[in-house]
């Protein structure tokens, strides 16, 4: 197969391989070394570039490269904050010395064009390739337009205005320019109006996209644009259209415990996700969120390696979200670990036996006291404590449990992470929370609030939302307690104009450096794309 380098400014012919999704979509075939010209009569070759477009999406959204997650997502925002001591500097987190040789802002770039050079492929040899039905040809340029549109959505919020590059390319180039912002949204708009028209309602296989996908992401793109200079009050009335059509379709499970429930992953309200499955091949790198914030728990007295941590972890700010009957709270973090083996404990001069299943590290809300404390044969950590260092771990705070995968082995984050889980990228969850926002931006606070109703009373917040009450921090709360881990907070925080305000007060890192201005609203442009193209593609304003 011909696609272009991930670095799209090199424009290099290379072999790209043709694996598939997992499990219930596409069997695996490995066909590397087939070229389009070689695999023309086969029209299985269509088959597999579209599931090639599949799997870099997956691929790139479970990891950025070995070792880097998430990076480019929650972290340095209100919610999430890096895992050490409060000192120091940082460039992502603090954004200090943020620049265009940052290592993980090359390789999002570099994925994201990635994806769209398999979507390209696909696009671009439908007609080529012999045998493919029309309609497996009208679906096969659907999808791979979504997914095209996904990734230039991506680009266009973290590096404003990108090149455009819309087909295969076949021979080397440099000379690439950046197109408009407005430019960028307009294709990802047209892509996405495409893709409606040719996938199903229904897919006859689960984890290929389907018709409330597109109106989900386009609801969520035309949301965003309705922010910018070059959108329109329309932007925000098509975004509520298109978040209610997608609520009609995906009833919210009856309870945040079942949603999360690793038993009932494909319920009612998920509407695409990405497959890993237990096929060590197809698998993949693995669902690798089970990681995510994680302390090392597990140096305490009492605790097996069971799951790595990644480095980041919740703000003190992220608990305090939560009131005391919110659900959610309880499924998605712990403030209780329990021993994985027996072990000893001093309390008061005598030694004590705990064994497995008894506590061994617990989070109370409130402080305890000193005396408190030492009457207990577990850890405590107390509210106030989590970036102090106890001897045994630099950081420690509640656990996320949301994620959690039983059947994943312990896996260092420079290796496979082999989580079996699907990765729910999209559920009616955030639909309610986009058509809030949206219904706000048109001048609808009382539907705003219904919505927002709607969504607290599953996670048992009974008390209705008075429109008065809905302003754009009250959504981002709601979106932080909803859904933390699932989707990109940098982007929520850019879009409604909060990044720089709602991460100063609350991130302590990037509040004690004090660096983070509006200039970081969008990223560094990478400088091997800037040197390759002679300059033809500048960078953003205030980054050498």
């Amino acid at each position: 197969m011909k696609y272009f380098n991930h670095k799209i400014t090199i424009g290099l012919l290379a072999a790209g391989s043709l694996f598939t999704s997992c499990d219930s979509y596409l069997e695996e075939e490995n066909n590397s070394s087939i070229s389009i010209e070689t695999a023309s009569s086969d029209p299985q070759t269509f088959t597999q570039l579209v599931a090639t477009v599949y799997e870099r999406s997956r691929e790139t959204t479970t990891r950025y490269t070995p070792d880097m997650y998430y990076l480019l997502e929650d972290l340095g925002t209100d919610i999430i904050t890096r895992g050490g001591a409060v000192q120091g500097t940082d460039d992502l987190n603090d954004y200090v010395n943020l620049n265009s040789f940052n290592w993980p802002i090359s390789v999002y770039w570099s994925n994201q064009y990635s994806i769209i050079s398999a979507a390209n492929t696909a696009i671009d040899n439908a007609d080529v390739i012999l045998g493919v039905t029309d309609a497996e040809k009208v679906l096969g340029v659907g999808e791979a337009k979504f997914f095209r549109a996904w990734a230039y959505f991506k680009l266009v919020e973290n590096y404003g205005g990108v090149p455009l590059v819309l087909n295969q390319v076949t021979t080397a180039e440099t000379n690439y320019t950046r197109d408009t912002e407005e430019a960028v949204y307009q294709q990802i708009v047209s892509d996405l109006q495409d893709a409606l028209t040719a996938v199903p309602q229904s897919p006859s296989k689960y984890g290929r996209v389907s018709k409330d996908a597109v109106r989900h992401l386009l609801s969520k793109v035309l949301l965003t644009r309705g922010y910018k200079s070059f959108g329109a009050q329309q932007d925000f009335t098509e975004a509520a259209s298109l978040a209610d059509a997608v609520i009609s379709n995906h009833a919210l499970v009856s309870s945040f415990s079942q949603l999360v429930s690793i038993d009932n992953q494909r319920n009612s309200e998920v509407i695409f996700s990405y497959l890993f499955g237990t096929n060590p091949v197809s698998r993949g790198w693995g669902n690798s969120r089970h990681m995510k914030y994680k302390f090392s728990f597990y140096d305490y007295p009492g605790m097996l390696k069971t799951v790595q941590q990644l480095g980041p972890m919740p703000t003190p700010f992220y608990y305090s979200l939560f009131a005391e009957n919110d659900e959610r709270a309880e499924s998605t973090f712990t403030r209780v670990i329990y021993a994985d083996e027996d072990y000893t404990a001093t309390v008061n001069g005598s030694t004590v036996n705990v064994v497995a299943g008894d506590t061994a590290i617990y989070f109370p809300k409130v402080v305890w006291s000193q005396t408190e404390i030492s009457s207990k044969p577990y850890k405590v950590i107390n509210p106030g404590t989590y970036f102090q260092s106890d001897g045994v771990t630099a950081v420690h705070y509640p656990m996320f449990t949301k994620f959690d995968d039983t059947d994943a082995p312990y896996a260092q984050p420079d290796t496979p992470s082999q989580g079996v889980r699907d990765m729910v990228m999209m559920r009616s969850g955030e639909a309610y929370l986009i058509a809030a926002e949206a219904y706000l931006g048109s001048n609808d606070a009382i539907t705003a609030a219904a919505r927002l109703t709607t969504l607290r009373s599953r996670a048992g917040l009974l008390v209705p939302v008075l429109a008065a009450d809905v302003n754009i921090d009250f959504i981002l709360d709601e979106r932080a307690r909803e859904l933390t881990g699932e989707v990109n907070r940098w982007m929520d925080l850019k879009r409604t104009g909060k990044l720089v305000e709602r991460t100063l007060l609350h991130n302590p890192h990037a509040a004690l450096n004090n660096a983070l201005t509006t200039k970081h609203l969008l990223r560094p442009i990478p400088q091997g794309e800037i040197d390759v193209t002679g300059g033809s593609i500048t960078q953003n304003p205030n980054y050498q």
